[in-house]
């Protein structure tokens, strides 16, 4: 669709020139490729693409303002529905950033089993973009095969807190409630299925030669450019940047557990595939290094009923399965935070998407797109 209008907004903002035979089209924002409700205006010459524009707001809640009017208890949980695929990861931020101002000792019990949520989380996560970064390229049988894994970790997280997408289990001083009875056993299933399991991920995908030429040489960003753009998570990764916040920032127990930071130098489509593929596997060695180690004592530390954080600002940043997150909290003493903003790794990965974008073939806009594993509510907030 040609849109003359598009052009002359373009032009005015120093944009590129769409010149004769260029064309200008809108993938979005209910398009399935977009991994969420996203406009992309996309210039093209022929197959080419010369600019992407990512239009953003469509699943706007004004969350960071809808946080002013609750308190430190309650604003926590509404970060569930931000990055909804790191809920437990995205509340564990906020309970610290409260725990923080507050001066409050988490229990060595709920550090672990924090921890450990968070693991089981980021590989939820990792299972569901692995699916579906399978089909956007056409491949529809792995995302079943990544649904099996992942539906068995739902159901771990089900009956332990009650939920399997959007979390309400982490509480400023440790967790809601004690773990299920039968945490450990079914985790240990888990870690078993996926052992026999992952050989397939690679068999299907990862080996496959139609995928790695689809992948490889597509989307190259260079570490220098990935520090420019603020990239986070497996997005800079992928290009050598050593940015992992468990081990530059270690919070809770990570310093006491080992795992490495997986790194690839490609910088392309494919390097930022194998990150995630192998931080599954780093998270499966640190669910198993607690699993069988988790300490005895409370769940939860001892707090008021009410809480006020004093006057004062707090900051936090955790790893999520996407990259960093920042919680930042303005007090007045009141129980209800003055001012809040979440630093989200979405927005800063999507706008390294034009930079990439430029000079490939339209065809390879998903690829891109889908190894920069974008969750649209955590970029609109």
């Amino acid at each position: 669709m040609y849109r003359e209008t598009e052009i002359i907004q373009d032009n005015a903002n120093g944009g590129l020139n769409a010149g004769d035979g260029d064309l200008i089209i809108n993938v979005g924002p209910q398009h399935p490729a977009t991994h969420g409700v996203l406009h992309l205006v996309i210039t093209l010459n022929g197959e080419t693409i010369k600019k992407v524009e990512p239009h953003l707001g469509y699943i706007h809640r004004s969350i960071e303002k809808m946080c002013e009017s609750l308190s430190y208890r309650q604003f926590i949980y509404v970060t569930s529905r931000m990055d909804y695929l790191s809920a437990h990861i995205n509340n564990h931020a906020c309970a610290m950033c409260v725990e923080k101002g507050l001066q409050v000792e988490i229990p060595p019990r709920a550090q672990a089993i924090r921890v450990l949520m968070d693991e089981l989380t980021r590989i939820a996560s990792h299972e569901l973009w692995w699916g579906a970064m399978a089909m956007d390229l056409g491949a529809f049988t792995p995302f079943f095969h990544a649904f099996r894994e992942r539906e068995t970790i739902n159901d771990i997280m089900e009956e332990t807190c009650g939920a399997r997408l959007t979390m309400n289990y982490m509480v400023p001083g440790g967790v809601m409630h004690d773990l299920h009875p039968n945490f450990q056993r079914r985790v240990k299933e888990f870690l078993g299925l996926y052992k026999r399991k992952i050989h397939e991920y690679d068999e299907l995908v990862t080996g496959n030669v139609i995928f790695q030429s689809r992948m490889k040489n597509v989307g190259v960003l260079s570490a220098a450019d990935a520090v420019s753009y603020g990239c986070s998570g497996p997005t800079a990764r992928g290009s050598g940047v050593s940015c992992d916040i468990r081990k530059l920032y270690p919070y809770e127990i990570y310093d006491k557990v080992e795992f490495d930071e997986v790194l690839e130098t490609g910088g392309d489509s494919f390097a930022r595939y194998m990150v995630r593929i192998r931080e599954m596997q780093q998270s499966i060695r640190i669910v198993e290094q607690l699993i069988d180690n988790i300490p005895e004592g409370e769940f939860q530390a001892k707090t008021k009923a009410v809480l006020k954080l004093p006057k004062g600002e707090f900051y936090t940043r955790v790893e999520t399965a996407r990259g960093e997150l920042g919680v930042y909290i303005v007090s007045e003493g009141t129980t209800t935070p003055y001012r809040i903003k979440f630093r989200s790794p979405g927005f800063s990965n999507l706008s390294v998407l034009d930079h990439i974008a430029r000079g490939s073939k339209l065809g390879d806009l998903v690829a891109m797109m889908g190894t920069l594993d974008l969750v649209i509510p955590d970029i609109d907030r």
